[in-house]
């Protein structure tokens, strides 16, 4: 049987031309034939822009859809440039309108001179409780100094939490000897949102895609992190059985399994790399590269929307341009539909469901930079009635 779906794009944003782009894709399913169009009818809306609000730069996108409807959007902001390090804050952005418009910034973070960074956060859909999880250095110590042991501190992991819908938050605690182990140098949560199991023996429990470097070998790992009691207290899962994949986002399958998507260092095969938990993370195996889903060495993002998994990435080999939505309803097995949602620079993303029809992509964009902008993206999923068999 066919599924034929009608991608209908309009964008003015970086300069785009006011023209409707109308572009048929099929693919092939076990199902009955169903004709459906998903709808790009509405610009990209500009959420963070560079040299605003007190920062030179704003990066690393997460989002999250609240049970009250609203939406909120976390960065870094970036005090003096677009640097990894330095003097780095936390910050956030609501829209009560399905991404249309945007509040004012909030400052959720700030240490100083020092390094409040990677927000991966995640919603309790139970109690509406938000858990966001960062990590922290030094704003004078850098990557290489971390990975090297030379630094004066290291990279640590800390949590806060919110019970009111976001509007406020508590004070940042320390959970670094939870889930960080004592011969890892260089850590990172995320970057982009993390998922709650919704199915199975592990139905509740939060899961965080994390990476880490060991500080004998050097080499990159990724692996979750998890709670079992809405937030409040987060366990080390498994790791990769392969180096060589850090930044990660993982997703529920349907048959109960989680999938973990993870960027790829493997300058010989320009993929993704996945692999697969059957013990909700607590252990992870078959990884390998995806050759669908290229990239430039890049973070992704990994979501599941009803019966489809989603996956958003620059999709391409050679630089950070490009950014895609991707459609699986196989669990990932194959990726037929493919949406171009920016052409120009692009780098890091992060997919969101809203409603059964609505969802939306929170990415870096920009026409000269990918980090000019962090802009949000609405796609629209419209069902329009049955195909002849």
């Amino acid at each position: 049987m066919k599924k034929w779906i009608t991608v209908v794009t309009y964008n003015k944003v970086f300069g785009a031309p006011d023209s409707l782009i109308k572009t048929a894709i099929l693919f092939f399913l076990f199902s009955c034939a169903v004709q459906a169009q998903a709808t790009l009818n509405s610009p990209a809306i500009p959420v963070f822009s560079s040299g605003q609000d007190g920062y030179a730069c704003f990066r690393i996108p997460a989002i999250l859809h609240l049970n009250n409807g609203d939406l909120l959007a976390f960065a870094e902001g970036r005090k003096k440039g677009c640097s990894d390090t330095g003097d780095i804050d936390l910050v956030m952005k609501r829209s009560t309108d399905d991404g249309a418009s945007w509040g004012p910034l909030q400052i959720l973070w700030d240490d100083k001179d020092n390094t409040c960074g990677n927000p991966a956060p995640v919603v309790d859909a139970r109690t509406g409780h938000i858990v966001l999880l960062s990590t922290w250095n030094l704003g004078e110590d850098r990557e290489p100094q971390i990975i090297d042991q030379t630094s004066k501190d290291t990279r640590r992991v800390f949590m806060l939490r919110s019970q009111d819908q976001g509007l406020s938050w508590s004070r940042p605690r320390e959970i670094t000897k939870k889930v960080k182990q004592a011969d890892w140098t260089w850590y990172a949560t995320g970057p982009g949102s993390g998922m709650q199991v919704q199915d199975g023996p592990h139905t509740g429990r939060m899961l965080i895609g994390c990476d880490h470097i060991e500080a004998g070998t050097k080499k990159y790992f990724s692996h979750v992190i998890y709670s079992d009691n809405g937030g409040r207290r987060w366990k080390l899962g498994g790791s990769s059985p392969k180096d060589q994949v850090n930044e990660c986002e993982v997703a529920e399958l349907s048959n109960g399994r989680l999938m973990m998507n993870m960027r790829n260092y493997d300058r010989h095969q320009r993929s993704r790399q996945t692999m697969i938990s059957t013990d909700g993370g607590a252990s992870w195996s078959q990884q390998k590269h995806h050759p669908e889903l290229i990239e430039p060495i890049c973070q992704g993002s990994l979501h599941r929307h009803g019966n489809l998994l989603l996956f958003s990435n620059p999709a391409s080999s050679e630089k950070r341009e490009k950014m895609t939505l991707k459609i699986s309803e196989d669990d990932g097995l194959s990726w037929p539909m493919s949406l171009l949602l920016h052409a120009g620079p692009a780098a890091y993303s992060d997919l969101v469901s809203i409603t059964d029809q609505k969802l939306g992509c929170f990415f870096e964009a920009g026409t000269k930079s990918p980090y000019e902008q962090l802009v949000f993206q609405l796609i629209e999923l419209q069902p329009v009635g049955k195909a002849n068999k």
